[in-house]
């Protein structure tokens, strides 16, 4: 019958009982699943992942600055990773930067962002991450 129509006979599914089996042009078919895939892969939306970078000697403005562009990194719906930065002796004071990763946490509280992970110590830095 596939040849009568100068189509192609496409077997579906071959581990049925019996197995399923179309005829169809085999070209257009392998077309059409491209153009689909295609399609789906436009309307996906990639999450990105921001790095905001502080020290924990941070002046007020600057604090204010980086606020900010958490709240905007978040609004586009990227996640944010916060790190607090330690070098040489300021590792000492690891306390301070965790305490300044809770302020950033306090201060966004009011804000749609969902806080993933709890400022923990990595090596020199002091990492939180933010999602929307």
């Amino acid at each position: 019958m596939a040849e009568e129509a100068d189509l192609d006979l496409v077997v579906i599914s071959p581990n049925q009982a019996p197995p399923v089996a179309k005829i169809l042009n085999y070209g257009k078919y392998k077309y059409e699943l491209e153009k689909k895939a295609k399609e789906a892969k436009k309307k996906q939306k990639v999450v990105e992942i921001k790095e905001v970078k502080v020290r924990y000697k941070i002046d007020t403005h600057d604090y204010e600055v980086r606020l900010k562009n958490i709240r905007k990194f978040i609004a586009q719906g990227n996640k944010v990773k916060l790190v607090v930065m330690l070098r040489g002796r300021e590792m000492q004071h690891s306390g301070l930067a965790v305490e300044l990763a809770e302020r950033f946490i306090n201060d966004l509280a009011n804000d749609p962002i969902t806080v993933e992970k709890k400022p923990i110590v990595e090596g020199r830095n002091v990492v939180a991450w933010f999602a929307p």
